[in-house]
């Protein structure tokens, strides 16, 4: 061990001026709240969704309405996910390597759905393409489905999830600076060049980590998709709307056989924004 971690070691201890018994206290109530929680909701999501055997808890997950609500919200995932990497990966480069007037109202605007109820924003696009809507009368008449179908679910999961990515980019690109774009650039790469051979590879873990967490809030979102999506049993049902119908029904291990494919996802959520983080630590710049 350096001098320099020896010296760090002798602060930090220095700084705990709280007796040991009141440190333990505190991270007997942390552990104890995370049990209450985190961990208790998790054991009897799964408890109940097995309660009857694995049989019947893959009988509910072979239903065709919830194979029909899987790949709903698979779908729909893929689009936001698709979507938001790209505004995302343009959002950030712009912000962080460009000096321009409206930056900060942009970085507002992408923080927006952060401050806005996922019900209001469903109900901003049911006010944009209903029937009496902005929008309403050109796409009746254009035959183009959009609330109460796909796209509408896909619009509206798109706008609650769309600033995971950017935000997670920005202080990434931010901190790496425009040191070696700008190398490249005096050796003659182009834009794109720069771009792919320099600037991707050097957020790869940041993009990761975006499109991880904008994935989770996607399968997960319920108050926006709940408004425009007319629960259609068969067609506009996502995995958390046909929780709440299974449910309702007193389909018990039907609903927590749904939620544990949604809670799974969460574990697994957990387990690789924490690698994920790992990375993102050892790429951002250090100070002497």
């Amino acid at each position: 061990m350096t001098q320099r971690s020896l010296e760090f070691n002798a602060a930090r201890d220095d700084a705990r001026t709280e007796p040991r018994w009141i440190r333990w206290i505190i991270i007997a109530l942390a552990i104890a709240f995370l049990v209450v929680f985190v961990v208790l909701p998790l054991v009897l999501v799964f408890s109940q969704a097995f309660s009857r055997g694995v049989g019947a808890y893959f009988k509910a997950l072979a239903d065709p309405e919830a194979l029909s609500a899987i790949r709903l919200t698979l779908i729909v995932a893929a689009v936001s996910v698709g979507t938001n990497l790209v505004f995302g990966l343009m959002a950030a480069w712009a912000i962080a390597k460009f000096d321009f007037r409206g930056k900060t109202a942009l970085i507002s605007l992408i923080d927006l759905p952060f401050s806005v109820s996922p019900v209001i924003s469903g109900l901003v696009f049911v006010l944009l393409f209903g029937a009496q809507g902005y929008f309403g009368p050109w796409v009746q008449g254009h035959d183009i489905p959009v609330l109460f179908a796909v796209p509408g679910i896909a619009l509206a999961t798109t706008f609650v999830t769309f600033p995971f990515v950017a935000r997670a980019l920005i202080p990434l690109m931010q901190e790496q600076g425009t040191q070696e774009e700008e190398a490249a650039i005096s050796l003659g790469a182009s834009g794109l060049q720069t771009f792919f051979r320099v600037t991707l590879p050097n957020i790869k873990w940041g993009v990761l980590y975006g499109v991880l967490l904008c994935n989770a809030r996607a399968m997960g979102e319920f108050g926006a998709v709940s408004v425009v999506s007319g629960h259609i049993r068969g067609e506009t049902n996502t995995m958390p709307l046909l929780v709440e119908i299974l449910y309702n029904e007193y389909q018990f291990i039907a609903a927590f056989a749904i939620a544990s494919l949604l809670a799974m996802l969460a574990l697994i959520t957990l387990v690789a924004k924490s690698i994920l983080e790992r990375h993102l630590d050892e790429e951002q710049p250090r100070g002497d």
